[in-house]
């Protein structure tokens, strides 16, 4: 009887995220339908790829742009790497509309799963109660809603991210390393993450790790020269010209070099450049001294917000991938003081900032108020791992 009790609750909790999702995209499609937004462009890369055009031809792209229903494209052509438009190929088989509604529910769905993936690491029933707040809480989550807004890639990031803490936790380290070397689909945010990472890894000599990151790399390097043997240094030109458009708008290090230097651009590399190499050697020092007492997530935990602020740029919907240290913050208060008191406030304050963020962001048409996302979320990790557990209570 209790076994089926579960099932159904099982199958009730699905039923009913799924039709919180399928109202949410619908509403959130009908709304922006016609607007211009990040989605635009991996469909486009991955229908142009499909069908022998490159995203790196201006021609291509703008005529592309046009079929669709947008005359002017944001960007000249194409500014990530082009084995990512190989990626998006089977997305561009879709007709776009389509396409752009199911990603909207994807999004939310893949979200739901690394939610529930991370709780399994617990095996305490109150914990794993948290799974229906938790990801209804992160429905209003700021980079969540920027993320079903932009059509950004973030949530199959999260997704990765989240299988890889399992593979490490399970010692698949190899399998790890491969997805691993997925997040140099997005340079800015995965350099960051695999070089904090390879630091741990080499202080552990977790060779295997590293030998599937390097085969990972190699054939994703590969993939796009089997397109376009100059891709490479196309890529490098339209991303270079995209990071001086968009310093001081971010909530980066980089950006905010930029504003105390005026806009003075060899104040802002100068200071920039130190501030974030400091605080990349001082991290990197710590998990190589503590990489017998960090494992993967906690090691994840404290390297993405570390690479949030030091990379060169990245939006408030990269924050998804918050949702890691969230679960581990939520989760630990849960377990330590066997109460929920603590993880739904830390839950009140981080969403209610971020929705205060993502309407600066509406106002100010920059991002830095969504530093304050990152200082919640270093906040509620210290007082996670510091606060005390309390005992059980004797039955």
């Amino acid at each position: 009887m209790k076994q089926w009790m579960k099932i159904l609750g099982a199958a009730v909790v699905v039923v009913l995220l799924g039709f919180i999702f399928h109202i949410r995209a619908v509403g959130e499609y009908e709304q922006r339908k016609d607007q211009y937004a990040n989605f635009v462009v991996f469909w486009l890369s991955g229908n142009l790829v499909l069908h022998g055009q490159s995203p790196y031809d201006a021609g291509d792209w703008l005529d592309g742009h046009r079929a669709i229903g947008f005359e002017t494209p944001l960007e000249r052509i194409f500014l990530y790497p082009l084995p990512l438009a190989v990626l998006m190929a089977p997305l561009g088989a879709i007709p776009f509309p389509q396409a752009w509604l199911g990603w909207k529910i994807l999004t939310q769905i893949l979200m739901a799963v690394s939610i529930y993936l991370l709780l399994t690491r617990w095996q305490s029933p109150p914990v794993q109660r948290l799974f229906v707040p938790l990801t209804l809480s992160m429905l209003y989550f700021g980079p969540v809603l920027l993320t079903m807004r932009t059509g950004s890639l973030g949530a199959v990031t999260l997704l990765l991210l989240c299988i890889v803490i399992l593979f490490l936790q399970n010692g698949r380290s190899f399998e790890a390393g491969l997805l691993l070397s997925l997040t140099m689909l997005k340079p800015p945010q995965g350099l960051l993450i695999l070089a904090l990472l390879g630091i741990w890894f080499l202080a552990k000599r977790d060779w295997k790790a590293m030998g599937g990151i390097a085969l990972g790399g190699a054939a994703l390097l590969l993939v796009g020269l089997a397109i376009d043997v100059n891709w490479v240094g196309k890529f490098l030109n339209s991303s270079e010209a995209a990071f001086d458009r968009r310093l001081g708008l971010h909530s980066n290090l980089w950006s905010f070099s930029h504003l105390l230097c005026g806009r003075d651009m060899a104040c802002t590399y100068l200071l920039g450049g130190f501030s974030a190499a400091s605080l990349l050697g001082v991290s990197g020092f710590y998990l190589w001294k503590k990489q017998a007492q960090v494992g993967g997530w906690e090691a994840l935990n404290f390297i993405l917000p570390i690479g949030f602020i030091s990379t060169v740029y990245l939006w408030e919907y990269d924050q998804i991938l918050y949702i890691i240290p969230i679960v581990w913050i939520v989760g630990t208060l849960v377990q330590k003081t066997k109460s929920y008191l603590h993880a739904f406030l830390f839950l009140i304050v981080l969403v209610f900032f971020a929705f205060f963020a993502l309407g600066q962001l509406g106002i100010l048409d920059n991002d830095l108020w969504s530093l304050g996302n990152t200082l919640v979320v270093f906040l509620g990790l210290w007082f996670a791992w510091w606060v005390r557990e309390k005992p059980a209570k004797n039955p």
